[in-house]
């Protein structure tokens, strides 16, 4: 994917419409001659000037919602109508999916969470009331005629984000805005406008009459980002992270002549990006929410201790449940909850490998404990190390090279991404007489630390066992 800006914009438009072609003239020869205008707009058209692959694709009409349904009726495979209360009508086209948004201007009530809108005429006017000058360009059909009333092609050779109108305006109408501006600057490494730098400062409190279910979206585009370090910086220096975000600004840890340690927002901010340079198959939002939040715990738990020593005792067990507060208050998927909580948990545990002295036993806990995200533990402890002595991160990196050793020559023993009990459920119960309970559950329990202590044992070894903590049970 490439943000190069093409030298011949015209070009590039008649480019990605003919890619689509006969989608995109056709559906423009089919409003025409209904007698409404269409245009192509926002991103897919700043994405095809910067040559960036396009997939989904945005029109806008003088056309109201009632009306462009009874246009595209025939002529589209499906429609929906689930944004029809904001002037927007979605179908599909063949292997392409539509959005048609009527002429429009929003704003927010100061009090409200939801945007108050009224339709317009203008293509002109509704590309003032767009985020960004760089999403305020349009083609109209079916001649391709390129339409840049506010800047937006100047501002992507500048590599700016900057608003059509007044950014007090914009951010005024809507809020969500503010934060756009940082994912911008995280997918595309493009600077925010001075004026709207100001703007996101000055008006950051306006932020909490957004849902957090948009903030969340939001939040996840910027971290998925080319650049999430520049759009979090953003967030930061802006005091927008304080409102939606505040761990994260929290970490800036005053740090005195008598007690050193390291910066834990630098610090975390290069473990996110030490963890991205470890991705294999794209962003992996998990891992780079664990990467940024792995050492939320220690403003929490950071205590001076004699001879100038900071220590943050337990700020793993400690930032786990702080990040399963505020993903679950961002409204996070209760997975994604769980697992970035679970690797903030365990991103200390390989600390207590030391040399090499772990046991199998202790190897094979480490493996059960992570589960399906051993592999995100794996990247996640290595991006952790932030020193800057080479020997010392060497030494490292080759001790966890050994213990990842040790994984796989276990797991090609024992199949531990496998491991159970030697004996189920069922056959506990026939061997103490028991049934389905509590009791079961206890001894599954005791006959899986007995797998993953001693390793497979044998049915016998395991029937002689469970009889013997049984009896010990009373």
């Amino acid at each position: 994917m490439s943000n190069e800006l093409t030298s011949n914009p015209a070009a590039a438009i008649s480019e990605l419409l003919n890619r689509v072609a006969p989608l995109a003239n056709d559906l423009g020869r089919v409003f025409a001659t209904a007698g409404h205008e269409l245009a192509l707009v926002g991103g897919p058209v700043r994405d095809a000037l910067l040559g960036r692959t396009v997939s989904d694709l945005d029109f806008t009409t003088d056309a109201h919602p009632e009306r462009i349904l009874e246009i595209v009726d025939g002529w589209a495979d499906a429609v929906w109508t689930i944004g029809i209360e904001f002037g927007t009508i979605g179908l599909r086209k063949g292997d392409h999916q539509i959005e048609i948004t009527t002429y429009r201007s929003e704003s927010y009530d100061p009090k409200s969470r939801k945007p108050e809108v009224a339709y317009g005429t203008s293509l002109t006017d509704d590309l003032a009331r767009r985020d960004f000058a760089v999403n305020a360009m349009a083609a109209r059909l079916p001649g391709h005629e390129f339409v840049d009333p506010y800047g937006g092609l100047a501002d992507l050779r500048a590599k700016t984000i900057r608003t059509p109108g007044r950014p007090e305006d914009s951010f005024g109408d809507d809020p969500l805005r503010m934060l756009r501006a940082a994912r911008f600057a995280s997918q595309l490494g493009f600077t925010v406008d001075p004026a709207v730098l100001a703007a996101m400062t000055e008006m950051a409190g306006r932020i909490e009459i957004i849902s957090a279910e948009r903030v969340r979206d939001e939040l996840s585009k910027l971290l998925t980002g080319t650049y999430p370090r520049q759009g979090l910086t953003l967030l930061v220096d802006t005091g927008l992270a304080a409102r939606v975000l505040p761990e994260l600004p929290k970490l800036r840890l005053e740090i005195d002549e008598h007690h050193r340690h390291k910066d834990v927002y630098e610090h975390s901010l290069i473990v996110l990006e030490q963890a991205i340079a470890q991705e294999e198959d794209g962003p992996d939002l998990i891992l780079r929410l664990a990467a940024l939040l792995h050492d939320i715990g220690k403003p929490k738990t950071r205590s001076f201790v004699d001879g100038g020593r900071v220590t943050f005792h337990h700020h793993e067990v400690v930032g786990a449940s702080m990040s399963k507060a505020r993903l679950i208050a961002l409204r996070y998927p209760k997975d994604v909850v769980a697992d970035v909580s679970r690797l903030v948990e365990l991103h200390l545990r390989f600390h207590g490998y030391g040399t090499g002295e772990w046991t199998d036993a202790a190897v094979r806990r480490y493996v059960r404990d992570a589960g399906s995200l051993l592999p995100r533990l794996h990247k996640l402890t290595r991006a952790d190390c932030t020193t800057r002595n080479k020997r010392k991160a060497a030494a490292l990196a080759r001790t966890y090279d050994n213990l990842e050793r040790r994984i796989a020559r276990l797991e090609q023993e024992e199949e531990l991404a496998k491991i159970r009990p030697e004996l189920d459920g069922h056959e506990i119960q026939q061997i103490l007489g028991l049934a389905p309970g509590p009791a079961v559950g206890r001894a599954y329990k005791f006959l899986l630390d007995l797998r993953l202590d001693q390793g497979p044992i044998g049915k016998e070894a395991a029937t002689k066992a469970l009889r013997e903590w049984w009896r010990d049970q009373g």
